[in-house]
């Protein structure tokens, strides 16, 4: 059995039209693409046994096969990335098991979560869906509160039982912490990383049931599941040693190369 990574990519993004195609400068001032940036992230990780593309986008498509990737083609009716990876998993190789879903904005994300991921997939076989989600340090904590009370959704956070599996994903800053124990207990509040591990089986399940009320109102995929009672299994992780930004918004690319450029990424 294999490890299969497949990094979603769309050209009509509401927000950043293009955005997999925006270069980015590294260490020495080299450009590479956004999509070209996260594969190379995306072939560090150590268990993978294959790396793909998967878009809609005959441009995308082109740029990544002149740099080497493997690329699937896959409809434009795709709605998020887990649609996309679900049409994309009948061409993969029928020995990958487990499938990563490798968000095509986050370049930055560190290998040893991935890594992890994978770990607790093949760890746990009951498992069909696995996510990632970081402690909040006081600053992070105080970032998304801010965001919060200036009405915008800065990020998402993950409440979990006992066991470690999803009870809910939010755009809100969950659970509520009182003023007083906010210092104290910022880490328990555990901000969701757009990563995701599934089964064949799981793919298969989520392409067939239709958008949840909670999926869209809070424009989250992974609620498709929790209101199907498909568990999702959170892998929790202390924050890497740089802040792992996506690119969202034009304004992000100038903090994302200062990151490569301070990492020494070429």
């Amino acid at each position: 059995m294999s490890v299969a990574i497949v990094i979603p990519a769309r050209y009509a993004s509401t927000r950043y039209p293009a955005k997999p195609l925006v270069m980015l400068r590294g260490a020495g001032g080299n450009a590479k693409s956004l999509i070209q940036r996260s594969h190379e992230a995306a072939s560090t990780v150590r268990g993978a046994d294959h790396v793909y593309i998967a878009t809609d986008d005959d441009r995308i498509a082109q740029a990544a096969r002149d740099f080497g990737a493997q690329v699937i083609m896959t409809p434009d009716s795709c709605a998020n990335g887990t649609e996309r990876i679900a049409a994309a998993a009948p061409q993969l190789p029928q020995d990958a098991d487990i499938i990563v879903n490798f968000q095509g904005d986050a370049l930055l994300t560190p290998a040893p979560l991935v890594e992890a991921l994978i770990a607790h997939m093949q760890a746990d076989p009951q498992c069909v869906c696995a996510t990632v989600a970081v402690r909040c340090s006081p600053s992070a904590y105080r970032h998304l509160v801010a965001d919060q009370a200036a009405g915008r959704s800065g990020g998402t956070t993950a409440v979990c039982d006992e066991t470690g599996n999803a009870l809910y994903f939010s755009k809100r800053v969950l659970p509520f912490l009182p003023e007083d124990r906010a210092e104290r207990d910022c880490g328990k509040v555990l901000m969701h990383l757009g990563l995701y591990a599934y089964r064949r089986s799981a793919l298969a399940t989520y392409a067939a049931l239709p958008p949840s009320f909670l999926e869209q109102v809070e424009g989250l995929e992974q609620l498709r599941f929790l209101g199907a009672g498909i568990k999702v299994h959170v892998v929790q992780a202390d924050a890497p040693d740089w802040d792992t930004i996506e690119l969202n918004n034009p304004s992000d690319v100038a903090p994302i190369e200062a990151i490569l450029q301070q990492r020494g990424l070429e």
